[in-house]
Parts: structure tokens; C-alpha cells; sequence
């Protein structure tokens, strides 16, 4: 099967629907009152996607990428409202990421790799085994420091047809990698039941990850946290969050060190210690979330059928 760049329109331009204004956000601290507010709407900026996924900003074109995993397409939405495919089919993609030099990474289900695309056309695959074993079905994915791929690998997509396509693991554990683009080094950080989630402190010191055996059975539905040494490896392993409904399944970090968190019931926002600062309740359940726009202060939510946005006050 050959990806193809189809640019098929998917919304016109025009003004995004409303859900409503944030009448039952809860405030555990007043600092949370200086971002969010009563009455900020919850915008809806597209709906019809059937497993929305991987937001990531993507500042030089302006605008927001995201997946649909069981629809298998990768889309853009522009400030304008306008929504259309850049690669259509996917190999069931999940997860997406910025790099440096402007090209973006990919996390795929279907060809259990990561693939690179330009953002405009075919992705080729890049990470595709790890020691001689095939990945289990990459997740999400984040860039790290000196040019580095940091990314999960769970079973979630060779588990459910849904998703990607079923098949027994070639590898003995569910883990956590730093790829180096410059030398094509493949290193297992640390493992997991089912890792899934994973993002960098605003200073690269911290790593967090979610791990979301929950989802498939499992007993995990947790965030931990990682310092990251001089050397790039990971130490001090610890508990930060855990959500009592659903999953933290994707999360992003803000230039504050706040996490936000999906969960089962909405967006759970955390500080760096994981003490809850707030929460927002969504009414469908959120998969991930980035920030972005053109100030940095709009909140990009990716449910099963919509996109969602939030515009912080500061």
C-alpha cells in the first residue's frame, strides 16, 4: 500500500462551533485562575473523526496536525477552519512529532515503526526493530535533546484490529526509546506494562510517562516521572499522578511545568509535584493534547470525534 497526499477537504474555513462556556472547571488553586476562567468557551474546531489522536503544532505552517487512528488519516486544521488530509491512507499512525529540521515523525501502528514525512506527502519508515524483534505498535512520540526521538511502544496496536493489525509480539517487553538521529542508535530507556503517554520538562530534566495497562485489562492507569542525567539516561523513578477514571493517555507540558492531563473524565492539570491544580470535564472522553497557535496559549484537545480547543488567558 502506498501513502498518497490527497489534500481532501474535510471542513471549509469558517469560525469554530461552541460547547459552551467552562461553568464546571474546578479550581483546587488560585493560580489556575489566571490561565482559565468561567466563562471561556470549549471550542469545537472539527468533528467527524473516529479515534482522534497525536496533536502536534507545527509553527512554520501554521497549523495544527493530527491523526485519526481507525480512519487512518493524518490532517491538518488552520486557523482559518479550514481541515484537510496530508496522508490518506495511514498505516493506522498514532502518534506525530515536530523535528528540528522540519520534518515530522511519525508513530504507526500498521508498519509497527516510526516513519519520517516532510508533512506534505508519503511517510517512510525510519525505527521499524529493536535487538532483531519487530516493535510492538509505536505510540506517542516526543523529540529530546541533542537531536534525539524519544518514543513508546506499547501492544495497543497489535492487540485490536481496530487500531493496526493483530499479531504476537516479537519482543519480551513494552517499552520506552531514545533514538539518535545523528548515529541511528537505538536505546531502551526503561519498561513498562503498557507505556503510552511521555513528555519533557520545559528545561529536558524530567521525563514523564504514562502507562495504561488499564486499557487492555491491565491494573496501571498512572504517570511517572524520571530525572534525566547529564549522560541522557533516566534515574529516580516515581509515582506522580494517577487518574481514577480512564487512562492519562496523552498529556502535554505547559511553559508554566503545569502537565495537562487526559483522564477519563475530562483534562486533569497538574503541577510538577503532581498536586491537581484543577480540572476541566469534557464530554467525551479526550485521547491527547498539545498547545499552540500562533501566541502559544490555545489548548488543542484530540477526542474520538472531535477536535477541541481551549484559549488560556495567559
Amino acid at each position: 500500500m502506498k501513502n498518497a497526499l490527497t489534500g481532501t477537504i474535510l471542513r471549509h474555513a469558517g469560525l469554530p462551533s461552541s460547547l459552551g462556556k467552562l461553568r464546571d472547571i474546578r479550581m483546587n488553586d488560585p493560580s489556575l485562575a489566571a490561565v482559565l476562567d468561567f466563562d471561556t468557551p470549549l471550542l469545537v474546531l472539527h468533528e467527524g473523526t473516529t479515534h482522534g489522536e497525536g496533536p502536534v503544532w507545527d509553527q512554520a505552517r501554521n497549523r495544527l496536525v493530527w491523526s485519526d487512528v481507525i480512519s487512518r488519516r493524518l490532517m491538518a486544521w488552520h486557523p482559518d477552519g479550514r481541515v484537510h488530509t496530508i496522508i490518506d491512507p495511514t498505516w493506522f499512525m498514532n502518534g506525530n512529532a515536530l523535528l528540528s529540521d522540519g520534518i515530522m515523525a511519525h508513530c504507526e501502528h500498521g508498519r509497527r515503526c516510526i516513519s519520517l514525512s516532510s508533512g506534505e506527502g508519503e511517510a517512510l519508515p525510519a525505527i521499524t526493530h529493536y535487538q532483531g524483534g519487530r516493535l510492538n505498535s509505536p505510540n506517542d512520540i516526543v523529540t529530546g535533546a541533542q537531536d534525539t526521538i524519544w518514543f513508546t511502544d506499547p501492544v495497543f496496536g497489535i492487540h485490536s484490529a481496530a487500531e493496526g493489525y493483530i499479531a504476537e509480539p516479537e519482543l519480551p517487553h513494552r517499552s520506552v526509546y531514545r533514538y539518535r538521529r545523528r548515529t541511528g542508535e537505538l536505546t531502551r530507556m526503561a519498561d513498562f506494562d503498557q507505556p503510552n503517554g511521555l513528555a519533557f520538562s520545559q528545561d529536558g530534566r524530567t521525563l514523564y510517562v504514562s502507562d495504561t495497562s488499564r486499557a487492555i485489562g491491565g491494573g496501571t492507569h498512572h504517570i511517572f516521572a524520571f530525572d534525566v542525567r547529564d549522560d541522557g539516561h533516566l534515574d529516580n523513578q516515581r509515582t506522580l499522578y494517577e487518574t481514577a477514571k480512564g487512562v492519562p493517555d496523552g498529556f502535554a507540558v505547559d511553559a508554566r511545568n503545569w502537565i495537562w492531563t487526559t483522564a477519563g473524565d475530562g483534562i486533569h492539570i497538574l503541577d510538577l509535584n503532581g498536586v491537581c491544580l484543577g480540572f476541566i470535564p469534557l464530554p467525551e472522553v479526550p485521547a491527547n493534547c498539545t498547545f499552540g497557535g500562533t501566541n502559544g496559549r490555545r489548548f488543542f484537545i484530540a477526542t474520538k470525534t472531535r477536535l477541541l480547543a481551549i484559549d488560556l488567558r495567559i
